[in-house]
């Protein structure tokens, strides 16, 4: 087997041909006339009529050879059986063909439609040309990228060569659509928000940084997708809002969680959780329905039905039933005790975090889908308290698969409450709470302005990751890869 430089330098052969027999082997033009799809679609006229029409692609595969070769076309809407013949297509043609084209290669072929002896719609060719003249050699078919790491970096060729990768992007983005359609269809309105912050705020978690040059001044990659801003804008007037944009988040990276990736936050004026659990679920059995075709998964080992009764489970009992801790009543040396005999890993020593790690080790048996509710004010610094206890918040997580798929709230509307929660705040991340939430006065003002009761929500491509039962990696179309020359 030749190796790939071999092939390279037999490839510029052909390429230094292709120019001295004055065939341009990249042209800015194409003469195709339809797409593959459109050929498959409407074959039976094109056939009929005896149409002569151009087409092409990348070769995907070529078969036979001498007087007569058959090549599969596709051009990223469809696959197309190609046929050149010595007697149709003229000796020197052919020739020339068999000289300088390679599997790989992008061309167009031109000429009547027909069905072979087997029933395959075919294009016959009476003439052809070269639209980019490739110098690396496809993976092979049947084994493709097999490595990780290669398959990421290469993800091209990972998605020319593995229809399933195909279609699951296909369905992300059908995810998005569905997504979209649905707020618009239920009266709110896509907005832009800052990515670029002076003070992250909207979520915990630790920012990436940059830096300003014409401002001089010290930036974040916003966390979340617009919380404060589009908090901003139900006290401007507006009554409900939405955004589907990338967020950031300089953490670690497993297989539920990327350091860059989109989620979706909308904020409703005059409505509070309760009224956001009606409408999410709504969309979530939407999206499932017209993304996937069904109500029941099966993923990390769990499985649940979207179609059935979402039941709400509460913060507080659940921490208690599992662990035996009041999540109310509890020392920071018992928390912290608990999680050392649970043999549960914990990174941050505020309260706040370790109570979440707490919660975090509960929720994994929780197949869901459920709404959790009932959280402690310590972990929901932006959400509204409950009237019959403040120290609880009119809070809602999604639950499936052990795993929170999305995040809700009664935004706390009360400027002085939420100043001395950012004070709290302030005080974590002098502790060393790298992912406690950044006080943000300006927006404390603009809750002095008056802000109208509102909830707001929030989730993510964590969701259609779980949907589809991938590791929110294989997701991506183009995942973040460390440099060659930095391993």
């Amino acid at each position: 087997m030749s190796s790939i430089d071999e092939i390279r330098d037999a490839r510029i052969e052909k390429l230094k041909l292709l120019k001295e027999r004055g065939m341009n082997p990249y042209p800015a033009e194409s003469n195709r006339e339809i797409s593959l799809k459109e050929a498959v679609d409407n074959f039976e006229d094109l056939e009929k009529n005896k149409e002569i029409k151009w087409i092409g692609g990348r070769i995907m595969s070529i078969r036979g050879q001498g007087a007569i070769v058959f090549i599969t076309l596709n051009d990223g809407t469809e696959n197309f059986q190609g046929l050149l013949k010595k007697d149709v297509l003229g000796e020197d043609k052919l020739n020339f063909w068999s000289e300088v084209v390679d599997i790989g290669d992008f061309v167009e072929i031109q000429g009547t439609f027909f069905k072979t002896n087997r029933g395959e719609k075919t294009l016959e060719a009476k003439d052809w040309g070269m639209l980019s003249k490739s110098l690396r050699p496809l993976p092979e078919k049947w084994h493709g990228l097999v490595d990780i790491e290669e398959r990421f970096r290469k993800r091209y060729l990972d998605i020319l060569m593995n229809p399933e990768i195909k279609d699951l992007l296909f369905k992300k983005s059908k995810f998005w659509e569905t997504t979209r359609n649905f707020m618009k269809d239920h009266g709110f309105l896509e907005v832009e928000t800052p990515t670029l912050e002076v003070t992250t705020g909207g979520a915990e978690a630790t920012p990436f940084k940059t830096y300003n040059e014409d401002f001089k001044l010290p930036l974040f990659l916003r966390i979340s997708i617009g919380e404060l801003w589009q908090k901003r804008l139900m006290s401007a007037g507006f009554a409900k809002t939405f955004e589907i944009g990338r967020a950031y988040r300089n953490e670690g990276s497993d297989a539920n969680h990327l350091q860059e990736f989109t989620n979706m936050e909308f904020y409703w004026a005059y409505a509070d959780y309760k009224d956001g659990m009606k409408l999410v679920e709504e969309l979530y059995k939407k999206i499932a329905q017209d993304v996937f075709g069904t109500m029941q998964f099966e993923t990390r080992g769990h499985k649940f039905d979207l179609g059935g009764e979402w039941k709400k489970i509460d913060y507080r009992e659940t921490v208690k039933k599992e662990t035996g801790i009041d999540v109310l009543d509890t020392t920071y040396d018992e928390v912290k005790n608990t999680l050392d005999k649970l043999g549960v890993v914990y990174d941050g020593t505020t309260m706040e975090r370790l109570v979440d790690t707490l919660w975090k080790y509960c929720r994994r048996k929780i197949s869901g889908p459920v709404f959790l509710t009932g959280h402690p004010k310590l972990v929901s610094p932006l959400s509204k308290s409950m009237p019959e206890n403040s120290e609880l918040t009119e809070r809602f997580q999604i639950i499936i698969a052990g795993s929170e798929v999305g995040n809700g709230f009664s935004e706390l509307n009360d400027p002085i409450d939420q100043a001395e929660r950012f004070e709290t705040q302030q005080e974590l991340l002098k502790a060393g709470d790298k992912e406690a939430m950044m006080p943000d006065l300006e927006f404390v003002e603009m809750l002095e302005h008056g802000m109208p009761p509102t909830c707001g929500f929030g989730f993510g491509e964590m969701l259609f990751a779980f949907l589809a039962d991938k590791p929110i990696r294989e997701t991506q179309m183009f995942p973040l890869m460390r440099p060659k020359n930095l391993e």
